[in-house]
């Protein structure tokens, strides 16, 4: 017998940008259609007509893109199952509506929004849960045409089979069970002639032969709707894989006050996308053995269903930061410029367009500043003590060291020794300032210590032997004088 191939989908409503946790779902099902040799089908749920727009499709697409997440059928790239978008796929609804319609498994509804939410909060005082209680059910073809007569514009409903169980296996939460009768007839289509999301999907998924629906676990609710359709309809139910929430550190689900949350903003704080699919991929998925570092060709390698949690993951931009900042490590000097010169270029540091001799000083001070960095924006953080000469000390802590009864001596010798200095380079200022500590008798904190505060106002830092060649002999010596000023 040979086997069904593996059919993914990732079917985003293009309603905003593309939230983090999206990019999470279209990767499970990407690492999965892949490690199969399945196809990854990309669909566009834009029924939402007032909230779609062209510009939240492209942001996904890029986004999908920058993240080497690709596509086997979809926008761009067609396929056999088209169109790919839910707009361009109503005559197919309509169809499936009219079949149900004519077996009596749905049925048109005229109840107004008012009558609806009397009914909701009726149900609600009673402690139950809302749902609609059937009042169109069995309307007569008079009642019907008295009610279209008044004006009313129908919806269709499914008519929920009664005492049914809805049982199905979940790829991550196993046995999944529910009842019919706290489902309650629900819309399918609006009265606009839009189908919802719950009907359009199932028919998409079987039209498309999608043997797998990998999603977050918010749409655990909308299954037995799902189910239900795709036994009305008689289509064969894909597999099932309901992934965890992604909570912010505080356990809560993740929002902006957590910080960043789309793909874009990833992409402009100047975070590598290979990062971001590694971190993602460890958002919920164990990977066997200790390493928590993998290329894309590795997480396809070592993916799989059965070491997802049930267990909601937390987004950790700490940990994020973490391996962001091991990926920065292997990049070469000249593309981890290029990945930060935007960034010093919006702070107003340098030039848009640098000369030769310009971008050779930059890549001195990203240089300088590698370690410091986990992302390519942090570095405005840091970089501020090449260019701001006005400084003042960051604490009172900073301000003592220069009190010392060693410093004036140090600061003397320091001064003399760099203006007698024929070139000022990193060599030069690391045997300027050993010499120092041979001389005085003093120890490499006594020397080093108060010459980086009375340089940067600062305790810690980048290394004095890449400071001083950076900002050059005058600077340093005009800062010196400026800040021991203040003593």
């Amino acid at each position: 017998m040979v086997e069904k191939e593996m059919r993914l989908r990732f079917a985003p409503s293009p309603t905003g940008p593309f939230h983090i946790g999206g990019a999470r779902s279209a990767l499970f099902n990407w690492l999965l259609a892949r490690k199969h040799g399945g196809k990854l089908v990309l669909r566009i749920e834009d029924t939402d007509l007032e909230r779609s727009s062209k510009e939240s499709e492209e942001n996904i697409k890029a986004a999908l893109r920058w993240l080497g997440m690709d596509w086997d059928e979809g926008p761009e790239v067609g396929g056999p199952y088209g169109p790919y978008y839910q707009t361009q796929r109503l005559d197919i609804y309509r169809q499936y509506t009219e079949q149900l319609l004519a077996s009596g498994q749905a049925y048109h509804c005229y109840c107004t929004e008012e009558e609806l939410e009397t009914e909701r909060q009726a149900l609600l005082a009673k402690g139950e849960t809302p749902r609609y209680g059937g009042r169109c059910r069995n309307l007569s073809e008079e009642e019907k045409a008295a009610l279209e007569a008044a004006g009313r514009k129908p919806v269709v409903r499914f008519r929920v089979p009664e005492g049914q169980d809805i049982v199905f296996q979940d790829m991550v939460r196993e046995t999944v069970r529910f009842e019919s009768a706290g489902v309650g007839d629900f819309v399918i289509v609006k009265s606009d002639g839009i189908p919802v999301y719950n009907y359009a999907v199932v028919i998409d998924d079987m039209l498309m032969k999608i043997t797998h629906v990998i999603r977050a676990e918010e749409h655990l609710s909308n299954t037995p709707r799902q189910w239900l359709l795709y036994k009305a309809l008689g289509f064969e139910a894909p597999q099932f894989g309901h992934i965890s929430l992604i909570l912010g550190k505080d356990r809560s689900k993740m929002s902006k006050r957590h910080g960043a949350t789309s793909v874009e903003q990833y992409r402009q704080l100047g975070y590598l996308p290979e990062a971001i699919v590694n971190f993602l991929a460890l958002l919920g998925w164990a990977p066997p053995g200790e390493e928590e570092l993998f290329t894309s060709q590795e997480l396809i390698e070592k993916f799989s269903m059965d070491r997802v949690a049930k267990n909601p993951a937390v987004f950790d931009v700490d940990k994020l930061n973490y391996i962001n900042a091991c990926y920065l490590k292997k990049l070469t000097l000249a593309e981890l410029t290029d990945l930060v010169l935007p960034h010093l270029v919006k702070a107003g540091y340098v030039p848009e367009l640098l000369n030769e001799e310009q971008r050779a000083w930059v890549e001195q001070m990203v240089e300088a500043l590698r370690d410091y960095i986990s992302y390519g924006a942090e570095i405005v953080d840091h970089a501020g003590v090449f260019f701001q000469d006005e400084i003042d000390f960051e604490n009172e802590d900073a301000h003592e060291i220069l009190r010392d009864a060693d410093v004036p001596p140090v600061m003397d010798l320091f001064k003399t020794k760099l203006l007698a200095l024929e070139t000022v380079d990193a060599p030069a200022i690391k045997a300027l300032l050993k010499s120092i500590t041979k001389e005085l008798k003093l120890g490499g904190k006594k020397v080093f210590m108060p010459v980086r505060v009375a340089l940067t106002g600062c305790m810690h830092g980048p290394e004095l032997i890449h400071i001083v060649p950076l900002i050059g002999r005058e600077r340093t010596l005009a800062r010196m004088e400026r800040m021991l000023a203040k003593i």
